[in-house]
């Protein structure tokens, strides 16, 4: 299983070092949707990262959201492979709370 998700990552790097300097980098969100793509594949396998990247270009146009989206650390409660929609997903960004310099302070 490890060589078809590097062929998937060297395929993205490839575009990002070629074309992508052709085109120009304006992702509208961070991280660009090519390091998207390469992380939710690294991170979830090959099929469910493709999914999630290519729903990740789908939302990156003019009049689309921008800002921060990281790829989530888990896929979403009810997907499943024959569910690939399920994948493009955005589960709720949760910034968690830095710990306080004081232990009795909650």
């Amino acid at each position: 299983m490890v060589l078809p998700r590097l062929a998937a990552r060297l395929l993205i790097r490839t575009y990002r070092i070629t074309l992508s300097s052709l085109i120009g980098r304006q992702c509208r969100y961070f991280p660009s949707c090519s390091e998207y793509a390469d992380e939710a594949i690294g991170l979830h396998g090959v099929w469910a990262g493709t999914w999630m990247g290519l729903f990740r270009i789908c939302r990156c146009h003019p009049w689309g959201g921008s800002g921060l989206d990281p790829v989530p650390e888990r896929l979403p409660p009810d997907s499943a492979w024959y569910k690939p929609w399920r994948y493009g997903r955005r589960l709720p960004f949760v910034c968690e709370a830095a710990p306080t310099a004081d232990p009795h302070q909650q």
